[in-house]
């Protein structure tokens, strides 16, 4: 136990997720990426719109949780206990009101199983003082990026991160993957993780786009355990964001400004439901009842889909994010951007900031320089704070968490209070 405390501690955080590398499953599961590769094709034959799907699901996935990078590095620097008493059984909803600093009032769960994980992963943060406090927005985000938690059906005790508001109803592409991993179990039983069947089905996707796109995956990732409605609430970056929130979630994750102006242009397929953009349509401000920096006509357009009583889930009609090639990834998003056709407020905001802007120019410009990017940005955004070696498991099956899990028996011992005196060796 002291060793996995050690290395969360003290481990430079470049060093999370260290263990994917392109060719993981080469002698495990040699045919996983043809097979992944198989049901993602068959499902585009039948309806080219998954790709964008199955795009965006990877982003969904890798986006929703922060390894809390500020707290890794302030523990190399400042080992010190938080003094603080946690009671052995807490409910999960409560790990959300952790106050800045002195004593917890935790309730007890009835359903400890559900949410275990993310119970250690709160005891563990809070042995950890910053400069005289725990912060607790710091604290709670130790958890994992692209570990297939997005994939995790909700159950009577749990909203899992697929039905939160920025994710249902219009993430999309599960089916895919339940097919991609029952083909892959049927020749490699319990090796490939749902976080590595993501990624290919993503990268694939992208190369059934038409564009000659496509990049090597390095894999190795392992499933988490932990899916909640208020991780994807909390992390997701939202369609309404301006330019710092945007900059500031990315950078957050361990991407630059420019990774997240080259990802935007995946915005270039795909379709929207109304209720991410008509903030831009009805009642933008006193002075204009629509936004002034988009276009007149496509405003008129997007009115005649879109009432201003649109909501997540009326009307059910969506619309294409690029109007000029919708099911091809290309640079045209940048394009139409240029000429006051970004769809959402968050891609007019690459607009208002110079550096943001200088980027957009230039893929403008030179359509094999974004595609350059966007598979360098891609393989960064899928190792953004993976789970490797002995972390997390493979699950069985991608929409449940494993029951039984040895790997549980071994945490749920450290909730239990087994090693230090609060369940943990001191640091």
């Amino acid at each position: 136990m002291k060793s996995f405390l050690f290395i969360l501690a003290l481990l430079p955080v470049t060093a999370i997720g260290a263990g994917l590398k392109v060719g993981f499953y080469n002698k495990s599961c040699p045919t996983v990426e043809s097979l992944v590769q198989q049901a993602v094709a068959a499902a585009f034959k039948n309806n080219s719109g998954i790709a964008a799907g199955l795009i965006r699901l990877h982003f969904h996935d890798c986006f929703v949780k922060n390894i809390g990078m500020a707290l890794l590095q302030k523990k190399k620097k400042e080992r010190l206990l938080a003094m603080v008493a946690v009671p052995l059984l807490v409910a999960c909803a409560d790990c959300t009101t952790v106050a800045t600093g002195g004593d917890l009032d935790f309730q007890k769960s009835e359903s400890l199983l559900t949410c275990y994980e993310e119970i250690v992963q709160v005891r563990l943060c809070l042995r950890v003082k910053l400069n005289g406090t725990v912060n607790a927005t710091t604290c709670l985000n130790i958890a994992q990026g692209c570990d297939g938690s997005v994939l995790i059906d909700s159950t009577a005790n749990n909203t899992a991160e697929k039905d939160s508001i920025p994710n249902f109803p219009s993430l999309r592409g599960f089916e895919v993957i339940d097919a991609a991993k029952k083909a892959v179990e049927a020749k490699c039983p319990r090796t490939v993780s749902c976080a590595d069947i993501l990624a290919f089905a993503a990268r694939d996707s992208i190369a059934l786009t038409g564009n000659n796109l496509t990049y090597k995956v390095p894999a190795g990732r392992r499933d988490g355990r932990v899916s909640t409605k208020k991780n994807a609430e909390d992390n997701l970056p939202s369609p309404l964001s301006n330019a710092a929130e945007l900059v500031g979630n990315f950078t957050g994750k361990g991407l630059t400004a420019e990774d997240m102006v080259v990802l935007s242009g995946a915005h270039t397929v795909g379709r929207s439901h109304c209720s991410s953009f008509t903030n831009r349509l009805y009642q933008f401000s006193n002075a204009s009842d629509v936004d002034p920096t988009i276009s007149a006509a496509y405003a008129s357009l997007l009115k005649s889909i879109c009432p201003s009583n649109s909501n997540q889930t009326f009307p059910t009609t969506t619309t294409a994010m690029d109007l000029m090639t919708p099911a091809k990834l290309d640079n045209l998003y940048y394009v139409g951007l240029a000429n006051n056709l970004g769809l959402f407020t968050s891609d007019q905001a690459l607009l208002t900031n110079a550096t943001l802007k200088a980027s957009v120019d230039a893929f403008v410009k030179s359509e094999n320089k974004w595609k350059s990017k966007f598979a360098k940005s891609m393989v960064k955004m899928g190792n953004i704070e993976v789970l490797t070696g002995t972390q997390g498991e493979i699950r069985l099956n991608c929409r449940v968490i494993n029951s039984g899990s040895s790997s549980a028996g071994v945490e749920l011992g450290m909730v239990n209070g087994s090693g230090g005196s609060d369940g943990f060796d001191e640091i």
